[in-house]
């Protein structure tokens, strides 16, 4: 049975408690490196990439200096993350993207973001909410995990589990409940043995009901 309007409230209002300075974990100055940041952070975790993005922005602090970068410089200092060759080379021309054809600035538009080289819906979503404002749900894999688990959703993919959350979900609370839901999957709901007994929705949660 799906949740009452009521029930979801009261577990965005248990998560925001818990969590009241959930936010974006990725280090970044400006919508150029939030944007780097993000596509580099894919399949691998954002401390990685917060490890990595001070070295890589002091030498290409703009898109304009990015663009012009030899790929065995930029994979020099990104090595320690996953995929950096293909990585390496989508934010070269991400910049070089970004000085054609948008006069060195990241867009304010989910339609102009994806046209970017690594640039994903999840990744699109993350800009224009932490970048822009916009109340957006970016689904990564603990956001996928979480909806499912505690019943908010019930999706088999990405998509539909993002589609399927703009529903039920306040669309004034959605960041809010983008961050909640991957801090909760970090501290508490993680994907094996969640610590259920420790957590501050299980009186609503269906997996802890189901006794999953």
């Amino acid at each position: 049975m799906a949740f009452t309007k009521k029930q979801i409230n009261q577990i965005l209002d248990a998560l925001k408690a818990e969590y009241p300075d959930a936010g974006c974990a990725l280090v970044h100055m400006d919508t150029y490196q939030l944007l780097i940041a993000v596509v580099l952070s894919a399949q691998t975790t954002d401390k990685s990439v917060n490890k990595i993005s001070d070295a890589l922005f002091k030498k290409y602090p703009s898109p304009a200096e990015l663009a012009e970068a030899n790929q065995e410089d930029v994979i020099n200092i990104i090595k320690t993350i996953g995929m950096y060759k293909t990585k390496s080379k989508n934010i070269i021309a991400l910049a070089k993207n970004l000085m054609q054809n948008y006069d060195g600035k990241v867009p304010d538009d989910y339609d102009e973001l994806i046209k970017l080289p690594g640039v994903g819906r999840k990744t699109a979503n993350v800009v224009l909410s932490v970048g822009f404002g916009h109340q957006r749900i970016a689904v990564d894999t603990h956001v996928f995990r979480l909806a499912n688990r505690i019943g908010l959703v019930e999706e088999k993919d990405v998509l539909k589990t993002e589609l399927a959350l703009m529903k039920v979900l306040p669309q004034d609370r959605w960041t809010e409940a983008h961050h909640s839901l991957i801090y909760h999957g970090r501290n508490c709901c993680i994907a094996r043995n969640p610590k259920c007994d420790e957590c501050v929705i299980k009186k609503l949660c269906k997996y802890e009901k189901n006794g999953s």
